[in-house]
């Protein structure tokens, strides 16, 4: 197996080569048979190197060459599979080829199929270098690279200038977390003359040197790509790209990318104890702002975007409180239920003929059975109600953060109620009451074709599934997810201790939580189900609190006012003073004066001999002046 672990990644590269290339000359059928068999080729390898791993317990290390030396500063291309990246690899080919799969029927009229298919291979081979390199260059890069790919496949539709303006705030707001992220690893340079996980780590767990401002720069790279505060905004303005993209970014890919940074470089962020405060804080900040925003939110994309931003909140809850299994278990089951509902509401879409609004859907229920269905598992799962995947990977989390502060676990349970309310009160406003968009609308719903319901059907079954990987003992259950991530994070784990709360407590934990994310199910369910109601339209007035959430707590308009005005009269003065009065001035100043100097000198220039005669003679005396008068001065 360690000889054919190259190509887990070059498939999908080639991919992205062939349909790039063949994108005008090639049929759809043939760009969506190739685009997708090579990540399925690619899961079938992850999946063969997964069972290595896990039978045989020793990570797959396989170094090809050194790409380049500096003095004794090496740094090699070598790809790593171990028991973190094995997961990594299932899950970004796995829900990726399902993704690719369900574009085949919801692309199938664009006019750019081809280059989508491209984009979306590309994307995969970024997103696999990322998790397969063995050092944090090789993860750089392939973090740059899903940086690339957001903004190709986010303003793909790029003749709409709000959606090019969204791939735009992608690319640059993911570039300054990116400064950090580089920052992070001159000083890991800096202090240990490697960017090699096998000797940084080490290195780090016995010397501890600059482990703060190493793990806070690199926390700021996993800020800015897994969009938490103040870098988050960029996020739910992801949702501009076509559906599919909405799914790969928000659910499986590139947005898990800081977790998986962090938690594999684990035992940094655990000598880092003001750093790892600090990501619990930021975590719980985002989890709970984000869901306080969904509740308003009437395009039904924007309700999942604002979810995901509340999700990636709760795992760096998890990596804050030293949960790194739970926060990792929580990538794992998020995966599954967020590319389940974005694919689904991609379904909704499809069906409505491009309508986005809740307010203009209703009565979808018996028209797309299986979207309604599907969706309905996953809004279970995400509202973390048993025995779905959700509740034991958000109760995980809560539960180590109860350990750490009880102030913790109060927040992040209002925040789990508040996302079971916001995901119920969508799908109540989108399939259930009366049916509230155009007759030509309601004419042609239809549910959308097997390309695109097969990969809902897998993805709700996993989102049934998955949460039995990981069922606490409380529960009599085994916990297989922490066995098999034990190598990973053992020396972490030894250092902050396991937490003990009792078992009565941890029933009460979980009831608790259960209990509350019922209510909010029941309160939706009453007031937008049974009662009706439906948002209000944007032209009418909303109550201060509602309106403070519906336009996103002002957090753009604050960035404009705060960051984007001054920079931009920054630049308008040096535009008008700096750069044309004092530059171009000078310059032109300079030229100017040449200029008229050179018209008063030709002046001279009269065809009479006689008078260059003269003009000499002054000449040779003024040279024979300076020669007496000048050479005795000096």
């Amino acid at each position: 197996m360690d000889k054919l672990i190259w190509l887990i990644p070059i498939l999908p590269l080639a991919g992205f080569i062939i349909n790039g290339l063949g994108r005008n000359s090639l049929s759809k059928s043939v760009i969506a048979f190739i685009g997708s068999l090579l990540v399925l080729v690619s899961f079938g390898l992850s999946i063969a190197a997964f069972f290595q791993v896990k039978q045989t317990g020793v990570p797959i290390n396989v170094n090809y060459f050194t790409w380049f030396a500096v003095g004794t500063l090496k740094f090699p291309f070598a790809f790593l599979i171990d028991q973190l990246s094995a997961i990594m690899l299932l899950i970004i080919t796995g829900v990726g080829f399902l993704i690719h799969l369900y574009s085949i029927g919801y692309m199938h009229d664009d006019e750019g199929f081809g280059k989508f298919f491209a984009y979306l291979n590309l994307f995969v081979f970024f997103m696999l270098l990322l998790v397969l390199g063995s050092n944090y260059l090789i993860l750089f890069i392939g973090w740059e690279g899903v940086g690339l790919c957001s903004y190709l496949l986010i303003g793909f539709w790029y003749t709409n200038p709000d959606y090019a303006d969204a791939a735009k705030k992608a690319f640059v707001m993911n570039r300054i977390g990116d400064l950090g992220f580089l920052l992070g690893m001159f000083c890991i340079i800096h202090f240990y003359n490697s960017l090699s996980f096998s000797e940084v780590l080490p290195a780090i767990a016995t010397s501890k040197k600059g482990v703060e401002i190493i793990a806070i720069c690199l926390f700021i790279g996993a800020c800015g790509k897994s969009a938490q505060l103040p870098l988050f905004t960029w996020l739910p303005d992801a949702m501009a790209g076509p559906t599919p993209v909405s799914a790969l970014i928000h659910a499986a890919t590139m947005v898990t990318a800081g977790i998986y940074m962090i938690a594999r470089s684990n035992i940094l962020f655990t000598l880092a104890t003001d750093t790892t405060e600090i990501i619990a804080y930021v975590g719980l900040a985002t989890a709970l702002i984000a869901a306080l925003i969904a509740l308003t939110q009437t395009d039904i994309k924007k309700v999942l975007a604002y979810s995901t931003v509340s999700q990636l909140g709760y795992m760096f809850l998890g990596l804050g409180v030293g949960a790194y299994t739970g926060a990792f278990f929580h990538v794992l089951t998020h995966a599954f239920f967020k590319a389940l509902l974005f694919l689904g509401a991609g379904s909704v879409i499809h069906a409505m003929s491009g309508e986005q609004d809740m307010r203009k859907m209703g009565g979808l229920k018996g028209k797309i059975k299986i979207t309604f269905t599907t969706m309905m598992i996953g809004t279970v799962a995400i509202a973390g109600i048993p025995p779905l995947a959700g509740f034991f990977s958000k109760d995980e989390i809560l539960a180590h953060a109860y350990a750490h502060s009880p102030i913790f676990w109060g927040i992040g349970v209002l925040t789990a109620m508040l996302t079971s309310f916001y995901m119920f009160r969508m799908m109540y406003l989108t399939f259930y009451g009366k049916f509230r968009g155009t007759h030509e609308q309601e004419h042609h719903l239809h549910e959308s074709p097997p390309t695109m319901t097969i990969p809902l059907i897998v993805l709700a079954i996993l989102s049934c599934l998955a949460g039995f990987i990981g069922v606490p003992e409380v529960l009599h259950g085994h916990h297989e997810l922490a066995a098999f991530l034990e190598p990973v994070f053992k020396k972490s784990n030894e250092i902050l201790g396991e937490h003990h709360l009792s078992e009565s407590l941890e029933y009460a934990l979980m009831g608790t939580s259960v209990v509350l994310a019922f209510a909010a199910m029941a309160y939706a369910y009453m007031k937008y189900a049974k009662n009706g109601s439906v948002p209000v339209a944007d032209s009418e007035e909303r109550p201060a609190l509602t309106s403070i959430s519906y336009h996103k707590f002002y957090l753009d308009e604050l960035y404009d006012l705060i960051i984007r005005k001054p920079l931009d009269w920054l630049s308008t003065f040096f535009y008008n003073i700096v750069e044309r009065l004092g530059i171009d001035g000078l310059v032109n100043g300079i030229g100017k004066g040449t200029l008229e100097t050179s018209k008063g000198l030709r002046l001279l220039q009269t065809g009479n001999v006689g008078f260059y005669i003269f003009v000499m003679v002054l000449g040779i005396i003024a040279v024979l002046l300076y020669s007496v008068f000048g050479l005795t001065k000096i």
